[in-house]
């Protein structure tokens, strides 16, 4: 009976190891993974600036100059238009008033040389249904680090005293505009999409 006991014993034990082991071996087949997204912010940014012709900046480019204009004077005025090297591809456009028009020479007179056909010879072109809205002739990228508008403006050399005088207080302003590109098959597209207080 003792032995029994004891056969018994030595079974259960060897049976409670093969359980132990048998628990212990058993592993199942895993896998982690995980997608993380870090998202940036996508901007436009342009700058523009012309040649400071009245010394009236600490560099030598300037936002603005006064000029004293006499028939038949010319005059350099340059804006240029910088792409900031953290903006997205972009359509550029810019607004010119031109307040001196009527007394400027005609492209006849100058050999294209007015504000107008200077900024045509710069791959400038009018937006449909604007009258002094132009629109660059390609997408501007952070590459570019100039993107002339026009160089200088001559006065007409028959224009008299009194008629030079009703231009004292006028301006030639120059605004810049840029409209992200992706999105928009085209300049007059993205145009279209502008604010409205750009119009």
């Amino acid at each position: 009976m003792k032995k029994a006991k004891k056969i018994a014993t030595t079974v259960l034990a060897a049976s409670l190891l093969v359980t132990a082991t048998v628990s212990t071996t058993v592993a199942y087949l895993t896998s982690k993974d995980e997608v993380k997204n870090t998202f940036t912010v996508g901007d436009i940014v342009i700058d523009m600036d012309e040649t400071d012709v009245d010394f009236s900046s600490d560099t030598d480019r300037d936002k603005f100059n006064k000029y004293h204009i006499i028939p038949g004077g010319e005059y350099e005025k340059d804006p240029i238009i910088h792409i900031g090297t953290s903006s997205e591809d972009c359509y550029v456009f810019v607004k010119v008033d031109n307040g001196i028009k009527s007394i400027e020479l005609s492209d006849t007179e100058t050999a294209n040389n007015t504000i107008k056909s200077q900024m045509l010879a710069n791959g400038w072109t009018l937006v449909e249904g604007e009258t002094d809205v132009y629109k660059l002739n390609r997408v501007a990228t952070k590459d570019d680090e100039n993107i002339p508008v026009f160089e200088s403006f001559k006065i007409r050399e028959d224009v008299d005293n009194e008629t030079l005088a009703q231009y004292a207080d006028a301006n030639v302003v120059v605004k810049a505009y840029a409209i992200q590109a992706e999105g928009f098959s085209s300049a007059e597209e993205a145009w279209i999409a502008a604010p409205t207080d750009w119009k």
